[in-house]
């Protein structure tokens, strides 16, 4: 009796969308989440608050609640009124670029190694395939039910501790820009490779615990792929 090869863990790559995927060229998106609070209260609001970059969605709508004295309870409804907004401003010709080196990147995932590309974001599943789609980048190159959104985390390892739960047995990789995504992956002992295509330039990125840092996937993608070629099979390894 033989025994039966083991069959190798299945790969997912989980990629960040703003700064990561795309470039953040769309003009003005960081008050949307300041307009879909002004929504649900029914009137303006003072300033806008500083956001920083790498928060979810869910995070800076609960930090904007709570800076205005208003009920957490209508957090749900702000998410609601941020995806509408979001879908607005696409319709009305709004659009992220994609990052250099992203559909060879994806291709060399899914075609050449057999991985699994999906997404792990801070944005809504709505957010992100307007953005996806506006870009142009097909959101079917992602797997969804392999996906995770940030939309009602109250921190960014909500995201990354909820993706380990529900792929245990999978080995996964987190493909990012900003060094809230590294927090966020070593808090679920997730692997991290940076790319410098948001605001965060490689000096800064490589201040974080990322395996590798690349300047861009378009000259990045060989080392990136070899990286995650050498990591273990097993998760638990």
């Amino acid at each position: 009796m033989t025994d039966t090869p083991a069959v190798p863990a299945p790969t997912t790559i989980l990629w960040d969308v703003d700064g990561t995927l795309l470039f953040n060229a769309a003009s003005g998106g960081g008050e949307l989440y300041h307009q879909a609070v002004e929504v649900i209260a029914g009137r303006e609001l003072p300033p806008p608050l500083a956001r920083a970059h790498g928060k979810t969605d869910g995070q800076i709508l609960f930090e904007i609640l709570e800076a205005f004295g208003l009920d957490s309870a209508r957090h749900d409804d702000a998410v609601a009124a941020l995806d509408a907004l979001s879908v607005e401003r696409a319709k009305a010709g709004d659009r992220r670029e994609v990052a250099p080196g992203i559909p060879d990147a994806l291709a060399a995932a899914a075609a050449d190694r057999g991985w699994v590309n999906a997404l792990l974001t801070g944005n809504s599943a709505t957010r992100s395939r307007v953005k996806l789609a506006g870009a142009g980048l097909d959101p079917e190159l992602f797997d969804w039910s392999r996906s995770f959104f940030g939309d009602r985390a109250r921190e960014r390892r909500d995201i990354t501790l909820a993706a380990r739960a529900a792929l245990p047995d999978e080995r996964l990789v987190i493909i990012g820009d900003t060094p809230r995504d590294d927090d966020a992956a070593v808090a679920a002992g997730i692997p991290f490779i940076a790319v410098a295509t948001g605001v965060y330039d490689v000096d800064a990125l490589r201040g974080t615990g990322a395996l590798l840092v690349v300047p861009t996937l378009a000259d990045g993608l060989d080392a990136v792929l070899a990286v995650i070629d050498a990591l273990p099979e097993s998760p638990a390894a």
